[in-house]
């Protein structure tokens, strides 16, 4: 079985006999119920390969579709000009780069079906191929583009030049309305949506297939879909693991499944993560190893944000569907990139609830997170968190905390900025981490943080003060029965009280106390 990993082209997939999850029923559909369609997907989700399907259906290429759904349905196979506009493949860091790439398409497209002298800007230039298409054709006009958002997406925080990209991209899509008469069918995909003053708000004919649940598995693939396609890489990894088939399909759910795009929907794995597994049999962090947008950190920088709520965030379709590109509010970009998805939704309210979407992104995403509030960013420093572990499972409180106490006494302080939310997100990160390798349970209120850390040995209870004392952090986990859960557990249990100084910035005493 041949995967076909970073394989965005249709026909090479079919030619070269890659194992293909048919989706063509709901691009059949697409066409025949519509004309202007937009489709909001993370990145490595499949997007690319579906524009170029679209393209090869719309090119009247029935010998690919040999055996899928689509050949049964479509009975006419019209070959119809196509104008596929990539947008994912420079970097937008001037309007050259970004005018650059329009110049080269319009000069490959004016030379295939005509140029009229007089038009000089981008987007009339635009208008007239799209009719010069379908006058020498006599066919209507199909127009995809790929990643249309990654110029506006690299020029965050750059209003400048942001607002640039916005002008030149504005006119140029509107160019699909003005010359509705003249296109069959028009496709445009990105990561996220921009709106209000921004790219769309002239284009409002298009069809926001994002948040459709008619289509929700159009990029992806569903359970169903891994079952049935991928049955030999699941026993191969099954056997490779020392796992159950039961046991491989739970840990690939676990892992890769999760995402959610609409309301009550179904979970959709992702596809880059899935096929990688099956490839190497090895269950990894694939889509993470591709890179992380670096905007996204700068953005819940910028914000303030409180790291512990991203798995609290409760947000409206409005918010998730678009970006307003003058807000601080982070949440719909971390939605549309795939950091977060639909968790639950409240019918009443209309509210949706965030979190990550499974093992992989969440991770994957404060493993990233890390160096950007903590100093734990080189695995040669003694903040490692393997060695963090280490002291835990092996019963050393006191070396854990004196890592701890050292790993916020060598931040730079005029980067993490408040103290209070600087303590509060960095030891967030930390307890996540830890998390993933031992139980870890974690409750905030009024300031006051407190730990549970269980490994097969030992249990410790953390309670944290701020600008209080190691003393009395103490003498509230005894007064307050922290350790009664505990009592008939034969492993060993540490109390730790522990106090951080906000004019500091550092912990500056704690207290340990180990159990009777």
């Amino acid at each position: 079985m041949k995967y076909p990993i970073g394989i965005q082209s249709f026909e090479s997939l079919r030619k070269e006999n890659y194992v293909y999850v048919d989706k063509t029923e709901m691009v059949y559909e697409l066409a025949e119920r519509g004309k202007y369609y937009f489709l909001s997907r993370p990145r490595r989700f499949g997007k690319s390969l579906l524009v170029s399907t679209i393209e090869a259906y719309f090119s009247g290429r029935k010998d690919l579709f040999k055996g899928l759904a689509i050949d049964e349905l479509e009975k006419d196979w019209e070959c119809h000009p196509i104008l596929h506009l990539d947008l994912n493949t420079e970097r937008y860091n001037t309007v050259d780069s970004l005018t650059d790439k329009l110049e080269a398409n319009l000069n490959d497209w004016e030379q295939l079906y005509g140029k009229n002298p007089v038009a000089k800007s981008f987007a009339t230039r635009f208008e007239y191929v799209i009719r010069y298409a379908y006058e020498k054709t006599g066919h209507p006009v199909v127009i995809l583009v790929d990643e249309y958002d990654k110029p506006m997406l690299q020029a965050i925080g750059n209003e400048e030049l942001q607002n640039e990209y916005r002008g030149i991209l504005k006119g140029f899509y509107g160019a699909l309305k003005s010359q509705d008469r003249y296109i069959r069918f028009a496709l445009l995909t990105g990561v996220t949506k921009f709106g209000k003053v921004s790219v769309f708000s002239d284009l409002n004919n298009l069809q926001d297939l994002s948040m459709d649940a008619r289509y929700q598995a159009l990029c992806g693939m569903t359970e169903g879909e891994v079952v049935r396609y991928f049955g030999e890489p699941i026993c191969a990894l099954a056997i490779k693991n020392k796992l159950s088939e039961e046991e491989t399909l739970a840990r690939l759910k676990k892992r890769y499944d999760g995402y959610h795009f609409v309301e009550n929907g179904i979970g959709i794995y992702n596809p880059f993560s899935l096929l990688n597994t099956f490839e190497r049999l090895q269950f990894g962090s694939y889509w993470f190893e591709t890179g992380t947008p670096s905007y996204l950190v700068e953005l819940l920088k910028r914000d303030d944000y409180v790291l512990p709520h991203l798995t609290e965030e409760v947000s409206t379709a409005d918010v998730l569907n678009s970006i307003d590109v003058v807000s601080n509010n982070p949440i719909s970009v971390l939605y549309q990139s795939g950091y977060l998805t639909i968790k639950d939704y409240n019918a009443e309210f209309g509210e949706y609830r965030l979190g990550f979407p499974n093992e992989e992104v969440e991770e994957g995403f404060l493993r990233y997170l890390l160096p950007y509030y903590t100093g734990l960013h080189d695995v040669t420093t003694p903040f490692s968190m393997s060695q963090f572990i280490g002291d835990l499972r092996s019963g050393r409180p006191e070396q854990f905390m004196q890592r701890i106490a050292s790993l916020f006494s060598d931040t730079d302080y005029k980067i993490v900025g408040n103290s209070e939310l600087y303590f509060q997100n960095a030891f967030y990160l930390v307890a996540k981490m830890m998390g993933f390798y031992t139980k870890v349970e974690r409750t905030t209120s009024n300031g006051r943080m407190d730990l549970t850390i269980e490994t097969k040995d030992y249990v410790y209870i953390v309670e944290f003060k701020l600008d209080g004392s190691a003393d009395v952090a103490l003498q509230q986990i005894n007064e307050k029965g922290y350790d009664k859960p505990f009592l008939m557990d034969e492993r060993h249990l540490y109390k730790i009280g522990v106090n951080f100084s906000l004019e500091k910035r550092c912990i500056d005493a704690w207290r340990i106390e180990p159990a009777p």
